[in-house]
């Protein structure tokens, strides 16, 4: 029987994996709409999305080739995205394509209703035919156009589907024996899951590889990528999909983190009670895209979204997407961006002016200023070897079973909002810890254990889906590692009959078989152990009970505390994360921390969160906020005239012994606000030509002048004279 096979890797079928090379392109945005004036952000690149647009997008649709053209004509490299697991495929359900009809291959819940991402779009098992039509009717027409770069995003499937024929389908193929109902028992649900993760490994294989191969016939080098939510989103959401097991794929040039104010926002537990804590767990949602490639050395783009798919009002957007932006820059070694999705809803869609008031505006020319401040700085976001204060080794191991024990629940265990998950990670972030994630498939990778000092682990809400981790977590051990293991191991996932107690394997629980590995005896009490130079200690307490009652995180920050002292010095506890990148200062103080004390920063700092662009000699940061400043004390040229901070994008860019002149573009219908920096106070500044010089623009401290005019994706012309 194959009951319990999972391919975890088909390299055979992809191409050989060959060094990376890095393209040109920094910053990149989406949208299924032509180029128009008004959302004209000037990023380096744009996804066109899908060859029929995106289902969301009611509009007259325009031809994709003529989308790609009015793209190009505007000097932007032109990549192309669509979704893998939903899209405008009409003509394939409704039998245009093959003469069949298809809408039974959709994901179906148990009461038999399909799940739906639009008006005749199904979210899709993915069926050989379905990938069939895929290949000739997307990928070849995108290839044909010129594209080579192709995001395939998030392969999704529900943990709430698996009752449609087609996946029964698939189950008989993939497991050789007759469908199961997840429903009935915590072995069912496991082998769901299992197949619902690989359906779509295969899928983006077998897509991948076909653009890969037709690509290489018209001596085009195809890449290819996969947008996709975090492993802590998906798990929270109950969703299945591949994930770090992407990463074993040759064909899988890179990433886009999607990560943004829709999936940060939601609610998790923390010293007993559950709310939005957005920093946080965005700050984690990033750091585990970071870590599940950071051993492979694809590219990883970070995605913000200014607004979000749910209809709020300006005022929290704003907030929020000051509090995912600073999340993702406190990751120095990634520095490629998705700048927005969808931009033709962020400067075109009406949303309320405020929580209070039913009244519906474009987007605030403030917000629009601000948003294009923080967008172009990406263009320019360097790589940085600094890290973020505080204790660093701290890490948490994920796996991407986390996904496979949402839902349905089994025996009354429950996993509320993920704790399990935050119950290891919260307690040392609310304490200005910067925690890691390490992915457990990644662990064969050497570097993957390399900055970790202390690993938090537990099995209440993921398992091993084979058992060379544990050798190599052992081993680690042994080196000098410390395990901090956290787990009853009594739900009811123990029991599901796979590797641990199959083939002559007869524990009871996985950790039995971890646990062997370092001589202790199963089903250990709680308590500390030792190992070759290294330790374990075992929590027996599942690690959401660290979170749902409040206080309750004292014996594991006590526990990890003196291990990481023992072994890296002092755990220092805080409230608050600053980093330096180039020029750039990032701050967040932490509300529910140590203390309610501001952090205060100092130099001349350009604060890139105001609109107007003020030059501060001292800013204090207040618990629950970020900052986001350019310290002009650290520009390395100063007599150089130069952009600081801009709304715009700047082109044709001339310097001579007394002038700076440029061209600055951006959207029409949108506030230009720059901070030019210039040897002395200028004399004379021409917008299009017009003197527009203003004697209390300059700012003699910082040496830089605020010029302000309306912009246009065309140009405008500016001459600063001194």
């Amino acid at each position: 029987m194959k009951k319990n096979v999972l391919i975890l890797c088909l390299l055979g079928s992809c191409f050989q994996l060959v060094a990376q090379t890095a393209d040109n392109v920094k910053t990149t945005f989406q949208t299924s709409r032509e180029w128009r004036p008004t959302i004209d952000n000037r990023a380096d690149a744009v996804m066109v999305y899908g060859v029929g647009g995106n289902p969301s997008d009611k509009s007259k649709r325009i031809p994709f080739e003529e989308r790609v053209k009015s793209w190009r004509d505007k000097g932007y490299i032109a990549h192309f995205m669509t979704g893998i697991a939903w899209g405008e495929y009409q003509d394939y359900f409704t039998g245009q394509w093959d003469g069949k009809w298809h809408l039974d291959e959709g994901q179906v819940q148990q009461n038999g209703d399909t799940i739906w991402h639009g008006h005749m779009v199904p979210y899709i098992v993915p069926s050989e035919n379905f990938l069939k039509y895929l290949k000739e009717k997307h990928v070849k027409r995108v290839i044909d156009a010129g594209i080579d770069a192709i995001f395939m995003e998030e392969p999704e499937f529900w943990a709430r589907a698996g009752y449609s024929d087609a996946f029964k389908n698939e189950w008989k193929k993939f497991y050789g024996f007759d469908w199961r109902p997840q429903h009935e028992s915590p072995e069912n649900t496991y082998l769901a899951s299992k197949l619902k993760y690989q359906l779509y490994y295969n899928a983006l294989n077998e897509v991948f590889t076909y653009a890969k191969e037709y690509g290489k016939s018209k001596g085009m080098d195809v890449k290819c990528y996969v947008p996709t939510h975090s492993l802590v989103n998906y798990s929270q959401w109950m969703i299945v999909s591949p994930e770090a097991s992407l990463a074993s794929l040759p064909c899988v040039d890179g990433y886009i983190a999607q990560v943004w104010t829709g999936t940060s926002r939601e609610p998790n537990y923390y010293n007993g009670k559950p709310k939005e804590r957005v920093f946080e767990t965005a700050y984690l949602e990033y750091g585990s895209m970071e870590s599940m490639t950071a051993p492979t050395g694809r590219k990883m783009f970070f995605l913000t979204d200014p607004i979000e798919d749910r209809a709020k009002d300006w005022v929290d957007y704003k907030v929020n997407y000051q509090a995912t932006f600073v999340a993702q820059l406190l990751y120095p070694n990634i520095a490629d961006y998705e700048i927005m999705p969808w931009p033709e809803r962020i400067y075109e869609g009406l949303y309320r002016t405020s929580a209070n008031s039913d009244k519906r505006e474009r987007i605030p020319r403030h917000y629009s200023t601000q948003m294009q401040v923080m967008i172009n700085s990406l263009n320019d976001m360097p790589l940085s070897d600094n890290k973020v204060t505080g204790s660093n080794g701290i890490s948490v191991l994920m796996a991407n079973s986390l996904m496979f024990q949402r839902f349905p629940t089994h025996a009354g265990y429950e996993d509320p909002q993920l704790a399990n998950f935050y119950g290891q990670a919260l307690p040392f972030l609310k304490r200005g810890v910067p925690v890691k994630t390490v992915h457990i498939e990644n662990l064969g990778y050497k570097q993957a254990l390399a900055d970790t000092k202390v690993l938090l682990m537990s099995y209440s809400n993921m398992k091993p889906l084979s058992p060379e981790a544990h050798t190599q977590i052992a081993e680690w051990i042994k080196g000098g590692g410390t395990l901090v293991y956290s787990g009853r191991d009594d739900d009811p996932f123990q029991t599901v009959l796979e590797w641990w107690n199959t083939n002559g394997n007869k524990y009871t629980a996985p950790s039995n078989h971890l646990f062997e590995q370092m001589n202790i005896t199963a089903s250990p009490t709680q308590g500390e152990y030792t190992h070759g130079k290294g330790k374990i200690y075992i929590l027996r307490a599942d690690p959401k009970e660290f979170v749902l009652t409040a206080g309750n995180d004292k014996q594991l920050i006590d526990v990890v505390k003196r291990l990481y002292e023992q072994k890296a010095g002092k755990l220092e506890f805080k409230n608050n994360f600053y980093l330096q990148r180039g020029a750039y200062d990032l701050v967040a103080v932490l509300d529910e921390s140590i203390n309610n004390e501001p952090y205060t920063i100092k130099g001349n700092l350009i604060d890139m969160f105001d609109p107007k662009l003020p030059v501060y000699k001292s800013k204090s940061i207040q618990p629950g906020e970020q900052a986001y400043f350019f310290n002009v004390d650290r520009v390395k040229d100063k007599q150089k005239p130069q952009i600081l901070v801009s709304a715009s994008r700047a082109y044709e860019e001339k310097r001579d012994k007394n002038s700076y002149s440029f061209i600055a573009k951006s959207p029409v219908n949108t506030t230009n606000v720059s901070r030019i920096l210039l040897p002395k106070k200028p004399v004379s500044v021409l917008i299009n030509g017009e003197e527009k010089y203003t004697n209390t623009a300059w700012d003699q401290q910082s040496k830089t002048y605020l010029a302000e005019f309306e912009n246009n994706p065309d140009g405008v012309a500016v001459t600063i004279k001194w």
